[in-house]
């Protein structure tokens, strides 16, 4: 199996893949998510790991592609991210006047830009900072990004372990063509993710969800979006805990289906151990 990832190598999306799927044939990268999709859209062969959310910063707001693609969702992973100062070779942290990365990485890692009263400069992503950086061999330029970065692009780690908060996780959510739900396993615990959008009356949200509380199944994550083209109509990205086998999923999920205009499957998957933590 072959995945797609948005960036370049010694991004953390590739360290992600490297790490979770160490057998993998190749990782291709991708100038945006959504070159990404198109290519798990075409070709079974090629799974997109993308991610979802940061514990920092929110959402990466990916819904719409998701949306679009209507891709099955076969799993998760939490990945830690820890950001780095690369400069050249010889250069020193005093040195430094201007940073390179990407918008989340430089407000992961506001405090110690401002304590070093470094200017930001923004970048597409963080491994092309460090790329763009090596490029440069300005010894004032430096980039925040992986360590792993560093090795890839020959230069320097000034400081380690930078960002504002000590934990800081990403979500990464896998997508594929083949649409595949693992067998229910009761000893296992599983995530249920689904689209909806729901028919034009009062109430029809509250109404919706009162299965699930009735079942008493955990929503995870309910986030809203409005259609493309119009603020009157909206689509919702949900998620539960649970496999759709379980009789209360299943029921819930029906019950929910009701009040809907619109409903599809997203993909059923294992919860990551990282849950559980």
């Amino acid at each position: 199996m072959k995945f797609a990832y948005q960036g370049i190598p010694g991004s953390y999306s590739e360290s992600c893949i490297k790490k979770n799927y160490p057998d993998c044939e190749e990782t291709i990268s991708c100038r945006t998510f959504q070159d990404a999709f198109e290519l798990a859209l075409r070709d079974t062969n090629i799974k997109a790991l993308v991610p979802e959310q940061n514990q920092l910063i929110g959402s990466i707001n990916i819904e719409t592609l998701i949306i679009k693609y209507r891709l099955n969702i076969s799993a998760e992973h939490f990945f830690p991210i820890s950001h780095s100062l690369l400069g050249i070779k010889g250069s020193k942290l005093e040195e430094i006047k201007d940073v390179y990365s990407h918008t989340a990485a430089l407000s992961q890692t506001n405090k110690f830009i401002r304590k070093n009263k470094i200017r930001e400069n923004v970048m597409a992503d963080t491994a092309g900072s460090a790329a763009y950086v090596a490029s440069l061999n300005d010894k004032s330029k430096a980039a925040i990004a992986s360590k792993q970065s560093a090795k890839i692009y020959g230069l320097e780690i000034l400081e380690s372990n930078i960002q504002d908060e000590e934990e800081n996780y990403t979500r990464f959510l896998v997508f594929q063509k083949h649409v595949s739900h693992p067998t229910y396993i009761k000893e296992k615990k599983y995530i249920t993710s689904f689209l909806f959008k729901l028919k034009n009356k009062p109430s029809a949200l509250f109404q919706s969800l009162t299965g699930m509380s009735l079942r008493q199944v955990d929503m995870t994550k309910l986030q809203s979006f409005p259609e493309k083209g119009t603020f009157a109509s909206y689509y919702f990205f949900c998620e539960v805990q649970g496999h759709i086998s379980e009789k209360k999923v299943e029921g819930a999920l029906s019950d929910l289906e009701l009040h809907c205009s619109e409903f599809q499957l997203l993909g059923v998957f294992e919860q990551s151990n990282f849950r559980s933590k």
